[in-house]
């Protein structure tokens, strides 16, 4: 695991290596967090925010290494893109070179922040959608689907049959897709995001 340290705005960049490795001193990264993005994401980001957030710097060198990664950090600091950008990344990526992505698969306790998520994921495809329009390009949509206890039954027979790419559930739900033939919406899912781990845990739900 990365963990995540405070530090001054003008320090350099800092993080510890992954635990098990003896060496826990830090290490410097890389001075620009958005140089291994696509041209086309790392340009929306400079237009939409001044900069990456510390989680944001520090979080996406694992996550596109593939390692496991826990960020902790406060609300407001850029968690969610933090955990979702480089897996947006790699679906603006394979969609420009017409293929195919795995999907990402984010799991929250609250039913109610899945629906935030969903809203708050809506800005940043907007904005990838026109960036790559100011260029000349086209992208083909990126589809977000939500899945809870709630979800009509018109629904979810949609996403069998068409699985988003991006998949917001719960524990409870993502239990029901694992035991029915709805698993077949998570066969190409190659990220997985849980939100609120803290609060599952050490529990049942977990």
């Amino acid at each position: 695991m990365y963990r995540l340290l405070s530090r001054p705005a003008a320090s350099p960049v800092l993080a510890t290596k992954p635990s098990g490795t003896g060496d826990n001193r830090p290490v410097t990264l890389q001075t620009d967090p958005l140089s291994t993005f696509h041209p086309l994401v790392a340009d929306w980001f400079r237009r939409a925010f001044e900069a990456p957030t510390p989680p944001q710097t520090l979080g996406w060198p694992p996550i596109a290494a593939g390692e496991h990664t826990l960020i902790v950090a406060p609300t407001g600091s850029g968690k969610t893109l933090a955990a979702f950008l480089w897996g947006l990344n790699r679906l603006v990526a394979a969609r420009l070179n017409g293929e195919q992505a795995g999907r990402i698969l984010y799991i929250s306790p609250l039913k109610a922040l899945n629906y935030d998520v969903e809203r708050n994921l809506r800005g940043p495809l907007a904005g990838l959608t026109d960036a790559a329009r100011r260029t000349g390009i086209e992208l083909p949509e990126i589809t977000v689907g939500v899945r809870t206890g709630d979800t009509p039954q018109r629904e979810r027979q949609q996403m069998i049959r068409h699985p988003p790419d991006i998949l917001i559930t719960t524990p409870e739900s993502l239990y029901l897709l694992l035991t029915s033939r709805a698993i077949e919406t998570l066969r190409d899912v190659d990220q997985v995001i849980v939100d609120e781990i803290h609060a599952v845990a050490a529990t049942k739900r977990g």
